[in-house]
């Protein structure tokens, strides 16, 4: 008998004999397993078996999904997404079963309920567990065996899980046909890549798994020695790479359907272009797919992407010829109709054979360009002047030699030589990718947006003639260039803008960026840069942009300042995948033309608004004052004569928390609008701290807003989401407040969980926590208890309360008026758009004729009921504590209730108005509406 050990050193064999048979009954024997029928209308008879099987020393949590008849079938394993479990992807499993396959999901190592620590698809770990699921199926009488022991397999996933399946290939030759998705074909690479640290990505990895702890302690170990040196070492790679699928790139050689997402700077298209080559070297079949989605957002395709990896099991599984398993080579363009599935706003273009990332190389000529100060996102970064003033070399698509030249030695003509610096602690960074949510931006820049940053004296900058016709880049760029620094390692970021005719709009494919670690050896010498691989058309009249930045937000740089000097050493290198023909549109071109140009112009609008706009300068009487309104209108889009709000005004002082209230329509979402500079007033005026609000007022860094809820990733910790979402905002870390936010917030153990795991009510205090970074100074929280039970909405009470305690202001808005009662200490009441009443809540609610009677002992019952019935009383109800009425007076005086109580021998300590905030409300408005 093989040893168990031994055989996971060396690829299995085919042909497994009986020890597969005696595992996958061990299996079940160990396994607690259950049977469901679901009570899914679309597949009645689709059966699932849960069970937690015991192999390779842990638990492993697992569903088993058939359908149809007791034929025997192939099998199909699913792997789940980092930080997931199998239950992300029962859907998946359950189409899979009802098109005639076996499929088996489970949960990872150290996710779900699976047990164990998490290994990152360590061989003698999460990939040994693949193969006990492999002997699992073997034995079940369902399934098609090619031979005794060995089920005819596909295993697909997502990410981690699609790791896990080339993995699998690797390990164990039973596996038949492979299709893993936005996948990593080495994570050293991947998160090392050139020897630069991936700092947030890594971070957002571990985050994901729960915390080091979660890890293998030579995992964690890696992690935060190269967190805290900032620049990985041979070690921490080899380490990643030995659990990738690279270490066994030489033993896959089966079917392999790559899908890969072009809005991913995790784990980008070289990654895919990588498993590509080496499966097709292996002789198997490959076909690659580029997606529109990936691990930064956007549109994954789910439909599209799951169906072709349906028929790529069906024609290598179950040996369909007739299925179709689509181009060798597959990229999904913005614009018009996808001709694939008929989705719109989407089209596919393809090739018969995978062209890689180099094909069809276009070389266009550089020159120098000159930097602006103070230039923002989105804005032109790099040039002055006119645009294309600067490029003083041939016109785009011409094929001539770069002006000068700038190798060693050389002196570069038209500033193809330009010295700059990594500043100090390398901040402020630029910002090209937001990991986790930057997919939104990467869709934008297919429709001509753009939204990163440079910082002017941190980068170099080479740009292009106009192009004389536009040219559709399909892989990587290529750049040689020679690169020196003052002392140790050049650190440098490359990308390539797509610049707009007047040079004032600058667009990053996919938003991403490629690192460069150029060691001392390497310097004074031509070294050739691949820049990101992305698909994007750049049209006849823009330009090409080259910039080598010194710092990125999403990888570490050093944090000793250093000058680097760059020099340009030949033309910028494109390729265009001439091959590749892009799917006619079946739709007129407005159905998506329209809603791009909408997008442009909001961006524009949105961009140019502050330049458009004069801010009245400040007022310092008003320095100490956190908000005051005055005659503030708002009309209704196209009307003259209807308000959303009419001539408000007000004044809330530090330390309050304002109730704002009103009906429907009363113009208090328009208010908070028009205060956090979402929109602008028709008439009159709002200071904050004196300052005048405008969109983008810097004063607006002292308000911290909770609007409809927050978006949060749901893979990562609470804590997590915060640290993230304030790097995002590029102020310093010191600055966050985090831990200030949080214990305010109160949410306690549950930071280090995953927000998937929490309520709402969690939730909901993790997004006011997300308002409060920055400690601002006065805090704006619309309708923060919806969706929130008593006790949930008690504890929201309590974080208004103690944030107030410390001096700053809240202003909330809500419908519950109890609540409102309880925790605000002014109130300012709006009706079809202006004031009714403003003023402590004691004041508003004072008066009336409700009666609060205090005694000295508890009320009971049958004394409710006595007092109810005195003459002129309308109604009489005990307090919440039993020791006190709360009485209606309806004739009688408040003399005459006094005299009736004693004259019952009520011990009464007390009696003063009383008028409940709802009573007070209704009054109010309904005067206002008279």
């Amino acid at each position: 008998m093989e040893n168990p050990t031994s055989r996971w050193r060396h690829r299995l064999p085919r042909t497994r004999g009986r020890w597969a048979a005696v595992v996958a009954a061990l299996a079940v024997l160990v396994g607690a397993g259950t049977w469901t029928a679901t009570a899914d209308d679309s597949a009645p008879s689709m059966h699932r078996q849960d069970q937690m099987l015991k192999m390779n020393g842990v638990s492993v949590d697992t569903s088993y999904f058939t359908s149809g008849g007791t034929g025997r079938r192939p099998a199909v394993l699913i792997g789940h997404g980092f930080g997931g479990s199998k239950n992300d992807v029962r859907a998946q499993a359950e189409k899979l079963a009802a098109d005639g396959y076996a499929v088996m999901t489970w949960s990872a190592r150290g996710f779900g309920r699976t047990t164990g620590e998490i290994t990152l698809n360590a061989p003698d770990g999460e990939v040994k567990d693949v193969s006990g699921l492999i002997d699992w199926l073997a034995g079940r009488p369902e399934v098609e065996l090619d031979a005794k022991g060995d089920p005819r397999v596909g295993v697909t996933g997502a990410s981690y899980g699609g790791a896990v399946s080339l993995l699998a290939a690797g390990y164990d030759r039973r596996v038949d046909a492979v299709a893993p998705v936005i996948s990593y074909w080495n994570l050293a690479d991947a998160l090392f890549p050139d020897g630069v640290f991936k700092k947030l990505w890594a971070g957002i990895f571990v985050s994901s798994g729960g915390g080091c702890q979660r890890f293998q302690k030579e995992l964690c170990e890696m992690y935060e020695r190269v967190a805290v040196s900032g620049k990985p070492d041979a070690a921490a790679r080899a380490l990643l790479t030995e659990r990738s699928p690279e270490a066994v790139a030489d033993r896959i050689d089966v079917p392999t359907l790559i899908l890969q997402g072009q809005s991913d700077s995790l784990f980008p298209l070289g990654q895919a272009d990588a498993m590509a080559e080496a499966v097709k070297a292996n002789g198997a079949p490959v076909s690659v797919d580029w997606i529109s989605g990936g691990h930064d957002g956007g549109d994954d395709e789910g439909d599209r992407v799951e169906g072709r990896v349906g028929d790529w099991f069906d024609r290598y599984l179950k040996k369909d010829k007739d299925a179709d398993t689509g181009p060798g080579f597959r990229v999904t363009r913005t614009g018009g109709v996808d001709s694939t599935d008929g989705a719109a706003l989407k089209r596919g273009a393809s090739s018969e054979t995978y062209p890689g990332l180099t094909s069809g190389g276009r070389k266009i000529p550089l020159t120098g360009a000159r930097q602006q100060p103070g230039t923002g996102a989105g804005q032109d970064a790099t040039t002055g002047g006119d645009g294309g003033q600067d490029a003083t070399t041939g016109g785009g698509g011409q094929e001539a030699p770069a002006t000068g030249g700038g190798g060693s030695g050389r002196k570069a003509p038209d500033g193809l030589t330009q010295t700059f610096r990594n500043p100090a602690g390398a901040a402020p960074p630029s910002v090209s990718a937001l990991p986790g949510i930057g997919g939104g931006l990467s869709q934008l820049s297919s429709l001509g947006v753009g939204l990163s940053l440079d910082f002017p004296g941190q980068y170099a900058s080479f740009e292009s003639a106009p192009l004389e016709r536009s040219v559709h880049v399909t892989g990587s760029p290529t750049v040689t260039v020679d690169v020196k620094a003052d002392h140790g390692d050049a650190v440098l970021f490359g990308k390539v803008y797509d610049v707009s005719p007047d040079g004032k709009q600058q667009v990053l494919p996919s938003q991403l960026v490629a690192p460069y670690r150029v060691t001392p050896a390497e310097q004074g010498k031509p070294v050739e840069l691949t820049l990101p691989a992305v698909d994007h058309e750049v049209d006849a009249g823009h330009r090409l942009r080259l910039v080598l930045s010194a710092t990125d937000l999403a990888y570490a740089s050093p944090a000793e300042p250093a000058t680097y000097t760059v020099t340009l050493d030949g033309a910028l290198t494109v390729p265009t995948a001439p091959g590749v023909r892009t799917a006619a549109a079946t739709l007129p071109w407005w159905t998506w033309g329209l809603p791009a140009a909408a997008v442009v112009i909001a961006a524009a609008l949105l961009l140019t608004a502050r330049r458009r706009t004069a801010t009245p300068a400040p007022d310092p009487a008003l320095s100490g004052v956190p908000l005051q309104i005055t005659g503030l209108s708002k009309k209704y889009a196209k009307s003259t004569d209807r308000y959303a709000v009419r001539d408000l005004g007000f004044r809330v002082e530090k330390g309050q928390v304002l109730g704002l209230l009103g009906p429907n329509g009363a113009g208090k979402t328009t208010t908070l609008r028009m205060l956090m500079g979402l929109i602008t007033p028709d008439a009159g005026e709002i200071r904050v701290f004196g300052h005048a609000i405008r969109p983008g007022a810097p004063v607006l860094s002292r308000v911290g807003s909770f609007v409809e809820g927050a978006g949060f990733l749901p893979h990562l910790s609470g804590r997590s989401n915060l640290e993230l979402y304030w790097q995002a905002t590029g102020r310093p870390a010191e600055d966050a407040h985090i831990d200030e936010a949080l214990e305010i917030a109160g949410l306690g153990d549950a930071l280090a969980r995953a927000v998937r795991t929490y309520s709402q009510g969690m939730r909901q205090r993790l997004a006011i926590a997300q308002a409060m970074l920055g400690m601002p100074d006065l805090l704006i929280l619309d309708e923060p208890t919806n969706g929130l039970d008593p006790p949930q909405i008690r504890e929201m009470r309590d974080v208004m309360i103690r944030y107030a305690a410390g001096g700053r202001t809240v202003i909330v808005s809500s419908h519950l008026l109890s609540e409102v009662e309880q925790s605000c200490t002014h109130l300012v009441v709006m009706d079809r758009g202006q004031l009714v009443q403003a003023g402590p809540v004691a004041e508003i609610t004072g008066s009336g004729d409700m009666l609060l009677v205090t005694t000295g002992t508890e009320v009971t019952e049958a004394l409710v009921d006595k007092a109810a019935a005195l003459p002129g009383i309308g109604s009489a109800v005990r307090t919440e504590d039993g020791h006190g009425l709360l009485v209606r007076l309806d004739g009688a005086t408040a003399a005459q209730l006094v005299a009736e109580l004693v004259r019952l021998d009520v011990p009464v300590t007390g009696v003063g108005p009383h008028r409940r905030l709802e009573d007070a409300f209704l009054t109010l408005i309904s005067q206002g509406s008279a």
